[in-house]
């Protein structure tokens, strides 16, 4: 059967999107909601103990109902959190496009309509950049016990970067997004095949450690049968349709050609000018190389969104994919062929990068890779204008407590990926295979999967997640360029020139004084 994913509502930005219009987002599902509950952490209130009686908090969230992913959980704790703290809870839905001008608006205005947003973590740069949400460390760090307790330290340095802005900490941790590569295990693990490889290959048939490597892999299946059907297969998939977040996975797979060892976080502008860096000798290289593995996919694939792209690996149509955390649980749905079959591991990396500081390419002992933070990783933020942030934080707080976490990322309908130590097996982290396994995963599968998101997630080098005004308007750009060089309308050169000179635009519209005081604070350059 086709597995269809389920995705938000999916299409371009209009010419000047704020920083929420997104292509979509979409999630996977392993046990259906209600099936596998969060326990209780908060117990009911009493008199004085009750210090939000009377008051409503608002939640504004993607639309996705009581059962939907990154939504669904609000609807959960909905009682618990009413009765530990006489507070109501209100939960608007919002289509995703509308979510953040809908934010903003109210936030321009000083309305305080919404206490919490559940937002972007590329929102921040126009959210902190325009003063317009709280710092919450005061909070974090109460020891009085009104709050229940959630330890950011708990949170694995890739995404827990995301929480804080200029030193600060302004989202609660929630969902944790990320790329890893996928492949077929059974096929790696075959012995014909691992002779076979080897004999055309001149080396053992493993994982792929290099991104040469996963070319040698890709180019081997494509064109074998992979899943007993009688019909070629291909030796990976990817989705290159603009708007369908192609460029997100340009991101992660881009990055160890330009950030390494010596060039740890320029990857996107000049930090003393604002000119792009995207037309550097190591971005073409890697759109090069990314055009050139086209050839061991389907040719529907130009044409594909993620969901569809995620279907042909799951059909067993497909040796490899690098993509988000969702793939690894939608595997293990009924109908999945590729069930008990699926590995993971963290992506692929280079022999040398192009230092962009030195003008240079440099060669590194081993391999040059890089994690990633890339996506959306959805978690709370809180209003300026709210008038009860306290309640506000309890509520964020309670759906971080560590025991509801685990559930959280067990699951897969609520769209919350891992990215906690509590998260990962041993000796990774301290949690066991029995949750993941009552959520309906194969054993091998969770394993594989935890793992590589631990070492992702652990890696020395962090690509840098963009966060300033204008930030889903500079990934457009990249995404629509790519998108032409992908289906040869223009050469990988002429296409990051043609980003550039976008982003040059953005930026001048924006104000360049503005955009680079930003950048830098994002960064960390202060």
């Amino acid at each position: 059967m086709v597995l269809t994913a389920c995705a938000a509502p999916a299409g371009a930005p209009a010419a000047a999107p704020q920083a929420g219009e997104a292509a979509g987002e979409t999630y996977a599902t392993v046990v259906e909601a209600g099936e596998l509950l969060p326990p209780v952490v908060a117990q009911p209130c009493e008199g004085d103990a009750c210090f939000c009686r009377d008051k409503t908090v608002t939640v504004i969230v993607n639309t996705a109902g009581e059962k939907g992913p990154i939504s669904g959980p609000f609807y959960e704790v909905r009682d618990e959190f009413e009765k530990a703290t006489g507070a109501k809870l209100e939960i608007v839905e919002v289509p995703f496009a509308e979510h953040f001008p809908k934010l903003l608006t109210d936030l321009t205005t000083g309305t305080g309509q919404y206490d919490i947003s559940v937002a972007g973590a590329w929102w921040l740069g126009d959210l902190v950049g325009g003063d317009y949400i709280l710092p919450l460390d005061d909070y974090y760090n109460d020891t009085s016990g009104k709050y229940p307790k959630w330890d950011v330290e708990d949170v694995q340095p890739g995404p827990r970067d995301l929480l804080f802005y200029g030193g600060k900490l302004y989202m609660v941790a929630n969902d944790h997004d990320g790329q890893v590569m996928y492949y077929r295990r059974d096929l790696l693990e075959d012995p014909q095949h691992q002779a076979a490889f080897k004999e055309q290959y001149g080396y053992d048939l493993k994982v792929p450690d290099t991104i040469q490597e996963f070319r040698d892999v890709a180019e081997y299946f494509n064109g074998k049968d992979l899943n007993g059907d009688g019909t070629p297969d291909n030796g990976l998939t990817m989705h290159l349709k603009v708007g369908g977040q192609g460029m997100f996975h340009f991101m992660s797979f881009s990055a160890p050609f330009v950030i390494g060892p010596d060039n740890p976080k320029l990857y996107w502008f000049d930090p003393e000018t604002m000119e792009p860096l995207m037309d550097s000798p190591g971005h073409q290289r890697a759109m090069e190389t990314l055009v050139d593995l086209i050839q061991f996919g389907p040719e529907a694939m130009m044409g594909w969104s993620l969901g569809e792209s995620w279907d042909h690996f799951l059909r067993g149509q497909a040796a490899l994919t690098f993509t988000w955390g969702d793939l690894g649980a939608l595997a293990q749905q009924e109908g999945s062929q590729v069930k008990g079959k699926t590995g993971a591991a963290p992506m692929p990396g280079t022999t040398e990068y192009y230092d962009i500081t030195s003008g240079q390419w440099k060669q590194v002992e081993g391999v040059n890779k890089v994690g990633n933070t890339t996506g959306g990783s959805w978690a709370g933020v809180i209003s300026k204008f709210s008038d009860a942030p306290d309640c506000a934080y309890f509520l964020l707080a309670l759906m971080a407590h560590p025991e509801k976490s685990k559930v959280y990322a067990y699951r897969g309908w609520d769209g919350v990926d891992p990215g906690r130590f509590s998260h990962y097996l041993p000796p990774y982290g301290t949690n066991t295979i029995d949750g993941y396994v009552a959520a309906g995963w194969d054993p091998g599968d969770a394993e594989s999967y935890t793992n590589a998101y631990y070492e992702n997630f652990s890696s020395e080098l962090m690509f840098p997640y963009l966060r300033i005004p204008g930030t889903f308007e500079y990934w457009t750009a990249l995404d629509v360029h790519l998108s032409e060089a992908a289906t040869g309308q223009k050469t990988a050169a002429e296409a990051l020139k043609a980003t550039v000179d976008d982003f040059d635009a953005i930026t001048d519209r924006l104000g360049r004084d503005l955009q680079r005081e930003i950048y830098v604070k994002s960064l960390g350059l202060e």
